[in-house]
């Protein structure tokens, strides 16, 4: 297949068990891009060792005769080039963005003919543009459930400036020594024209790994050198005629490409121009083509062979049954390696002719003929019809969508062609592996062998409610697995099920039930371990204030990476219900938290406060619902010092609690470096503390206690820097100080919300070497010396954002402060002073000038994400995008800026909203960006309501998951949901956390 994609696709190691008569297994890259320019999947070969991708060598085509050039001219008017977006994960496809080709094979209906892989079987959008850069959209008319071919349709009026033709099939003209030219959009070229020769006419398909893959086929062979973008070119000979579809081809530098023949779509184009309905049959057998030698090896007898050499001369195999699908029409009838010799009494060896027969006798019965080891064996096979067995509808539920297993999946794993299939696995349903291919065996303990008991049952789970779910893997069919997953019906309120229409080309939505409500919580009762043989008890009666925290964000805001995470908080109010966490727990306020007590009850958290710098976050539960003896934590009103001796109290990655007798090794102003990919929160202008003993780094959470019990600083986990090597995020653990927590802290328990006031900078400390060039005097120097005698330093501006309004006098890169307020500013936490000052009195050095100013504070409650659209979000910066969306589609990527939109200026999201709500659908609008690196852009994007509506997401504490959902269908605002429009949560952005489950490790398997 050659849809573009920027990666090779990756080489693997050969399976030890494979056949040589069967093709080796040839994988594809996921077909689908990143963004606009990049995408599609091409065939790598399996080889014994793993190797590097090669570029592959096209080589130059010789010119051409003027006869070619002529045909060349009258094709090539003929052929489009196709965008496209797959909307939604479903069946073997993954949501994507991709460019691809067809060609018109209908101009007065407005028929296109391209790859299956193109259309896909999904939710399809997209548009074709013609030779003369005319453009038109594109819907789906027919996908073949088997090959790799499918036919769109556009409305021929809308081509204005130049004449409509269509190439003509004629899959007869495919020979074996003919010439031909692949006419397409190579590489993402708008037109590239290569030249090739048929050298094989009976390949078997090419297998492409666990994405879609062509089978009971033959394919034509040659050498072309198509390459990412061509999938869907016509194969034409130098009368003009189409003779063959390109459809997929080698990565490993040779120039061979395989291409589908044209009977089939032919047949389906003339079912389409009659209106008639399209017939496909199926014994849920795969058959593949076997050369006479090995056919004698499995038992063809030499009369056999004869009769079929003399009917069809050169003829050099014949069929050979491959995979016969459990509890298909075929089961216990064929079996893998029986021979076919005749059909309904015709012998047989092309699998043209076998489809003919099977599409013919839908419902019906066919009488074959097998050798099966020397031994002649008939039988009468039932014909089912296949279009029954390919999904065309999935139901949308919790963040997840569902359908029934395809036929596409069964035969890939040769599995029974039955089960609910997870095509999206997200939201509750993310399992602990981020693998596809899941079948959800059970749900709250009852069956859910198909898709619309899997409906009922779902339909009858009230919202928030855990629920045993048990399912299997596709490939792995022996292991049940068990997970606890939390039912999320609000976040998601509405069970969607979405229909594919042929007419339209759209996919209709449909509600299928409203959420139940919560069940009302009740009082529970439990105990806390007790550590054995506990040499400190003082440390070990802490456990009695950790509680486990899992945080699960439904929309992705401010940068942050993962859309679920765990970790370990500490109480720091029992009575009230309070706990602190690490922000990289809970980064911010759109999700739903989970606390757990005492390993046993399970109770609902909220945000109640979230410290702009410190990283930390303290969220409340009802105590009222808690029959536990919970612990306040005592915290520490002094600062713990460097070489002090401490118990290290940790929760390892298996949540066990583990106990070290340590020192503090240093305490230094945390500096994480900043991410460089995206901006998002990291804790500043706050001192870290280190210990001397090796499982601080495998613990993300602890505290860190005296002798006497009292917790002298939190251990917590803060989010770094994605890593430009492993691409994965870093984790740094560190520790946090108590008495910095207290007046927020003091504050929340007296009923009020702490409001803090900061300077919008980033310090960062200098010796006195730095500060003494930068031009602080030798007076200010000793002072410093007799203020903070263990550490000698200030503190230097290093960033500064920059506020609206922003008055004159306000803080500089560069500049070192002195003094705050009076006092000498020499230790982080006396920055502290801050929080509580609208103007501070504050004594700075310059450019080697001493002076002072009255510096402004701003309010942190202004830093927190209050507010969020769906596309576009926070102050119109673009934060995430959905995967096969416009975004994807046209290259608006995170952390751009939208500062216009039609011309107009949008300089917040209401002024943006305004402007993009009254936007008709599937219509252009420009929008002027800004990128991160301050480079203005501008963009124009196609408006999707119908998969993609506007939806707007606000900070609402009426509601009881703190925000509400607007939706905004053709200019019209609707409250919650919309009637449309694909309702999933996203996934992870990068690496998915190894330390997170389906909820948590509450996982088992059993054989």
């Amino acid at each position: 297949m050659d849809t573009i994609h920027t990666n090779g696709a990756a080489k693997r190691k050969q399976h030890p068990g494979l056949v040589d008569g069967r093709p080796q297994k040839q994988h594809r890259g996921i077909n689908g891009k990143e963004s606009a320019g990049d995408n599609t999947p091409e065939i790598a070969f399996e080889e014994d060792v793993e190797m590097e991708e090669e570029p592959r060598i096209i080589p130059a085509a010789l010119a051409d005769s003027a006869e070619w050039q002529a045909t060349i001219e009258k094709v090539v008017r003929n052929v489009v080039s196709i965008r496209f977006c797959q909307t939604c994960s479903f069946d073997t496809d993954p949501a994507l963005t991709s460019e691809a080709t067809g060609f018109v094979v209908d101009a007065e209906r407005g028929y296109i003919m391209t790859n299956r892989h193109v259309v896909g079987s999904g939710p399809f959008w997209g548009y074709c543009i013609f030779d003369n850069h005319e453009e038109v959209d594109v819907y789906p008319v027919y996908r073949d459930p088997v090959h790799d071919f499918g036919i769109l349709r556009f409305d021929p009026k809308a081509i204005k400036y130049m004449p409509l033709s269509a190439l003509r099939l004629r899959p007869d003209l495919a020979k074996v020594g003919s010439e031909i030219r692949v006419v397409g959009n190579d590489a993402g070229e708008k037109l590239s024209i290569l030249s090739g020769v048929i050298s094989r006419l009976d390949r078997n398909a090419p297998e492409y790994g666990e994405g879609y893959c062509d089978f009971n086929t033959n394919y034509i062979q040659a050498a072309a050198a198509a390459s990412g973008g061509s999938s869907g070119s016509p194969v034409v000979n130098i009368d003009g005629y189409a003779v063959a579809l390109q459809a997929g081809g080698r990565s490993d530098g040779a120039a061979t490409d395989y291409f589908l023949p044209l009977d089939r779509p032919l047949r389906a184009l003339q079912c389409v121009q009659a209106g008639k309905p399209i017939t496909r049959g199926t014994i849920q057998c795969q058959w593949m083509i076997k050369p006479f030698d090995e056919c004698r090896r499995l038992g063809l007898t030499p009369e056999w062979e004869s009769a079929v050499r003399k009917l069809f001369p050169k003829e050099t195999g014949m069929l050979v049954a491959e995979i016969v699908l459990p509890e298909g029409p075929s089961s216990a009838k064929v079996e893998e390696g029986d021979v076919l010799i005749k059909v309904n009494g015709e012998l047989l060896t092309q699998f043209v002719r076998l489809d003919d027969i099977l599409d013919s006798s839908v419902g019906g019965k066919v009488k074959l003929l097998v050798q099966r080891g020397g031994d002649d064996i008939e039988f009468e096979v039932d014909v089912g019809d296949l279009h029954a067995i390919t999904p065309d509808r999935f139901v949308s539920v919790a963040g997840a969508s569902f359908h029934d297993l395809s036929y596409q999946q069964a035969r890939l794993y040769a599995v029974a062609c039955k089960g609910v299939f997870v095509c999206e696995a997200t939201g509750s349903f993310r399992f602990e592996s981020t693998d596809n291919g899941w079948i959800v065996q059970t749900i709250d303990h009852k069956p859910t062998p198909d898709l619309k008991s899997f409906i009922e049952v779902m339909k009858g789970i009230p919202d928030r409610t855990r629920v045993v779910v048990t399912y299997k893997h596709l490939r792995d069919l022996h292991t049940l697995n068990t997970s606890i997953l939390h039912i999320d019906r609000h976040w998601s309120s509405k069970m969607r099920l979405a229909v594919r229409n042929d007419e339209t080309g759209l996919w209709d939505f449909t509600d299928l039930a409203d959420a139940i409500p919560a069940i009302p919580p009740v009082r529970r009762s439990a105990d806390f371990i007790q550590l054995e043989n506990a040499q400190h008890p003082a440390a070990a009666d802490i456990v009695r204030s950790f509680v486990r925290v899992l945080c699960h964000m439904p929309v992705k805001l401010d940068g942050f990476p993962r859309n679920r995470k765990w970790g370990m908080g500490v109480v720091i109010d029992a009575e009230k219900g309070l706990v602190v966490i690490s922000r990289a727990v809970v980064p911010y306020d759109l999700c739903d938290i989970s606390i757990t007590i005492a390993d046993s009850i399970i109770v609902e958290g909220k945000v109640v406060f979230l410290h702009p710098l410190q990283n930390y976050a303290i969220i409340k539960y009802d105590p009222s619902l808690v029959d536990a003896p919970v612990q306040s934590a005592k915290l520490s009103t002094t600062h713990i010092t460097q070489g002090a001796s401490t118990y290290f109290v940790g929760f390892n990655q298996n949540m066990r609690v583990v106990i070290a007798k340590t020192s503090v090794v240093d305490i230094t102003a945390v500096a994480i470096p900043a991410n460089s990919g995206a901006p998002r929160y990291r804790a500043v202008n706050v001192d870290a503390i280190t210990v001397d003993t090796s499982l601080s780094g495998q613990c993300g959470s602890g505290v860190l206690v005296a002798e006497d019990g009292t917790v002298q600083a939190l251990w917590l986990t803060y989010l770094g820097e994605r890593s430009p090597v492993s691409q994965k995020d870093t984790d740094y653990h560190l520790g946090l100080a108590t008495p910095t927590l207290l007046p927020v802290i003091k504050k929340i328990q007296n009923g009020e919300q702490p409001k803090l006031r900061m300077l919008s900078v980033e310090f960062t400390a200098i010796q006195m070497s730095q500060a003494r060039i930068m031009g602080v005097s030798e007076e200010w120097i000793k002072k410093v010396a007799l203020d903070n005698s263990a550490r000698h330093q200030l503190f230097m501006i290093r960033k500064r954002t920059f506020e609206r309004g922003e008055q004159l006098g306000s803080l500089m890169e560069g500049d070192v402060i002195l003094t705050l307020n009076g006092k000498i500013i020499t230790r982080v936490n006396e920055l502290d002073v801050m929080y509580d000052h609208e103007v501070l009195d504050a004594v700075i050095v310059r450019d080697c000038v001493e002076m002072t100013l009255k510096l402004p504070t701003v309010s942190a409650d202004d830093l927190e994400t209050d507010r969020a659209i769906s596309k576009l979000h926070s102050e119109v910066y673009v934060s995430a995008r959905t995967r096969g969306s416009p975004a994807y589609q046209y290259g608006l990527a995170p952390t751009n800026f939208i500062t216009h939109v039609n011309g107009k200026k949008t300089p917040d999201l209401e002024s943006f909203l305004k402007a993009v709500v009254n936007i008709p659908d599937n219509t252009y609008f420009r929008l002027k960006a800004m990128t991160f690196d301050n480079v203005p852009w501008v963009i124009t994007m196609k408006k999707n309501d119908h998969y993609f509506p506007t939806m707007e997401w606000i900070k609402d504490p009426s509601e009881s998951s703190g925000w509400r959902r607007v939706t905004y269908e053709q200019g019209k605002a609707v409250p919650g949901e919309g009637a449309d429009g694909i309702n999933v949560i996203a996934e992870d952005a990068y690496e998915i956390d190894h330390d997170v489950g389906g909820e948590l490790p509450e996982s088992n398997e059993t054989k």
